[in-house]
């Protein structure tokens, strides 16, 4: 019964595969469009919303926030949007493309290394040192943002080798040991702790990211995606979150 489809989408648009969402099809299906570092926390979500309700079938696409919101713009066909930043989805709800955003949940921004911690990071401090290499998500995505707020607040010039389209793949890179530390999420760490550590921001520097939730305006199903929006708002939703590192909404 659980098909899930992960598509990760570098700032351009992709065909989506489509069963009975914003798009005229009778089926009890639900397209979900949720920012990357949901990943995990929307699989067990999807299986616990779908054991619930059992005639319905969740899909679930995941990828960066911003491309999300390009995607909608250019009539991609969903029925719920999930994000990182309530920036994207203010956009998207001021052109009528969703309707009544409401936050789920919220994240923390951590400096993540390798386990073993190859580059002997310590600090903040040690990301200005030109012979580490060190990773960002890409400006235009949340995480970039959240990471340039969190490096200008503790004052700190860092040497970033690479901009990535989304947290996932930064994560990866830095698990992989490409990288030599990055800034990611704290639920990024969490997911894999036996190839990531995390270390704290500094003292005084509190970057917290918040995650909205809404229902796409052309879908067909408005009744399901209400029902998925408040079964991640229900005190089960929350759990699954707070599993995954989240904070609470």
């Amino acid at each position: 019964m659980f098909r899930l489809i992960r598509v990760l989408v570098a700032g351009s648009v992709v065909s989506l595969p489509l069963a009975g969402c914003g798009a005229g099809d009778d089926s009890d299906s639900l397209l979900v469009l949720a920012a990357a570092s949901l990943t995990d926390a929307f699989d067990d979500m999807e299986i616990a919303f779908e054991v619930a309700n059992p005639s319905v079938d969740v899909e679930i696409s995941v990828a960066g926030s911003s491309a999300i919101g390009v995607q909608i713009e250019q009539g991609a066909p969903a029925d719920v949007v999930a994000l990182a930043d309530t920036m994207p989805m203010d956009a998207l709800a001021e052109a009528g493309l969703v309707e009544n955003p409401s936050q789920f949940a919220t994240n923390s921004m951590v400096l993540a290394v390798p386990i073993g911690n190859p580059g002997k990071v310590d600090d903040f401090e040690a990301l200005s040192d030109a012979a580490l290499f060190v990773g960002v998500c890409a400006p235009q995505v949340p995480c970039g943002r959240y990471a340039r707020e969190v490096l200008d607040a503790a004052g700190v010039d860092a040497s970033i080798d690479t901009e990535e389209p989304d947290v996932r793949s930064l994560a990866g890179k830095i698990a992989v040991g490409e990288l030599d530390a990055g800034l990611v999420y704290a639920t990024d760490v969490r997911s894999i702790p036996d190839r990531l550590v995390a270390i704290p921001l500094p003292d005084g520097v509190d970057v917290r990211a918040e995650y909205p939730i809404a229902i796409v305006s052309d879908t067909d199903d408005r009744d399901g995606a209400r029902r998925f929006i408040d079964f991640v708002r229900s005190a089960a939703g929350q759990a699954i979150l707070t599993d995954a590192g989240f904070g609470g909404a």
